[in-house]
């Protein structure tokens, strides 16, 4: 995306509307899958390539089923399972990867996510898992809602405060670490406010200490004076902070930048001309799921500049073979094995959460993912043979070697393959048919082969 060529925002936040030389086919719906779906399932995408992408993006976005009553079952059965006085968070980290993979609405969970790593609480500074439940819960109950209460939510609980080492701000003594995350981190973005900004929202947070467990409001630890906040004069507190911050035209600014790297594209950092017409839209309502679906429905997010312009993290990677494949697998020793690769989904390893991108690869973790799809895909071991590749392909209608094949293609690479690789796996696929374990084994192997490859690595 370079100065020399540059992409006009008109053109590139406007519908997507399929053509002759834009056609909508296979791989554009697999593109949208595994964008706001960690991978679609086949039925999932045959119903996208006979809905269209705009049926699609609102399915994704309001999906038909009864969400809630999954949403509410899930949170019983996490409360239920979570000792609320335990440190350890593996049993959390279990039931919210298995909401992942059986989620009738996979866009919020990717949601969900999205907004950890933005405000990137960790069990490693927040040793109480009933307490990092509860903060999930608040991102979640909002990931596609407004931006203001899902701040005013992360706010609201002692998460955030005892993260920070920010859980006595006395009169006498604010404390500054809250005051900078919301300004730098959540609402405007680095460079943007002043270290008198920084102090001035320490005072406006005052009074607000967390005891016990519980964040309470001292009145008499408040600083009620005037304070001066982004230019703005007045006796602030925590609410008028969180409201200022949110007004300011860097913070819409900051988040679409951040949604684009997510939804878009990660490789090249897009110039302010292009993401100005959705931040200026976004600071009248800031609507995240309208901002969604405008990057999900647009020309841009169908173009070359987003296909495969982002590499999957360790969780993309293993739940896009799981869900293509149909199988809710054992998520303890996934938890574990994510952890491995560098997400430990319960731990972002800074407050800036995980970097992500280009650092998700190196030669460690390419051998990690292999050995992961590997055990994934095993006929015995920790992930109990759940998926099963030639089963699943039987179930759609592939009862020979050929056309397993080809639907193993279409189903985990939207068919896009070079030639020249496929020709390459198909070889290895015919010499590979009378290994031990037969056929069942045979395209396991063959699976593995393809979830392995560079292609693959990429959303």
């Amino acid at each position: 995306m370079s100065e020399k060529s540059p992409i006009d925002p008109g053109w590139a936040w406007a519908p997507y509307r399929p053509d002759a030389e834009r056609p909508w086919n296979l791989r554009r719906a697999a593109h949208l899958y595994r964008r706001a779906a960690f991978g679609g399932r086949w039925r999932e995408i045959e119903q996208a390539l006979g809905a269209g992408p705009e049926r699609s993006v609102a399915r994704l976005l309001q999906p038909e089923a009864d969400v809630a009553a999954f949403q509410q079952s899930y949170h019983d059965y996490e409360s239920s399972a979570i000792d609320p006085e335990s440190p350890s968070t593996d049993v959390l980290q279990e039931w919210w990867l298995r909401r992942i993979l059986e989620s009738p609405h996979p866009l919020l969970e990717k949601m969900t996510l999205f907004w950890h790593n933005h405000f990137a609480i960790s069990n490693e500074r927040l040793p109480n898992a009933a307490r990092l439940q509860r903060h999930v819960q608040s991102l979640r109950s909002q990931a596609l809602g407004r931006f203001e209460p899902l701040l005013q939510g992360v706010v609201s609980g002692p998460a955030v405060f005892l993260t920070l080492n920010a859980d006595k701000n006395t009169r006498t003594r604010p404390n500054a670490n809250l005051a900078r995350a919301v300004l730098e981190q959540y609402c405007l973005g680095p460079g943007v406010c002043t270290p008198a900004d920084v102090r001035e929202a320490a005072r406006a947070l005052s009074g607000w200490i967390v005891e016990g467990g519980r964040l309470r409001y001292v009145e008499r630890e408040h600083d009620g004076g005037v304070k001066t906040l982004l230019g703005r004069q007045g006796a602030w507190g925590r609410d008028d902070l969180l409201r200022i911050a949110v007004a300011h035209p860097a913070t819409p600014a900051w988040i679409v930048r951040k949604l684009y790297r997510y939804l878009i594209s990660e490789t090249e950092e897009p110039p302010e001309s292009l993401l100005t017409p959705l931040a200026e839209s976004f600071a009248k309502d800031d609507d995240v799921g309208r901002l969604v679906g405008v990057m999900l429905r647009s020309n841009l997010f169908f173009s070359p500049v987003a296909y495969r312009q982002r590499v999957k993290s360790p969780l993309e990677f293993a739940l896009g073979i799981a869900r293509s494949l149909e199988g809710l697998i054992p998520t303890a020793p996934l938890g574990a094995a994510l952890a491995g690769l560098g997400q430990n989904l319960c731990r972002p390893p800074t407050s800036q959460g995980w970097e992500g991108g280009r650092l998700w690869i190196t030669a460690a973790t390419l051998i990690g993912r292999d050995n992961l799809a590997a055990a994934l895909l095993a006929p015995s071991g920790e992930y109990q043979g759940r998926l099963d590749p030639a089963k699943t392909a039987s179930q759609h209608g592939c009862h020979d070697d050929a056309q397993a094949a080809g639907w193993f293609f279409d189903l985990l690479l939207g068919g896009d393959l070079a030639a020249e690789v496929r020709h390459s796996l198909l070889s290895g696929r015919g010499r590979s048919t009378s290994v031990p374990g037969g056929p069942a084994q045979a395209a396991r192997q063959f699976v593995h082969a393809i979830v392995t490859l560079p292609e693959y690595q990429l959303a």
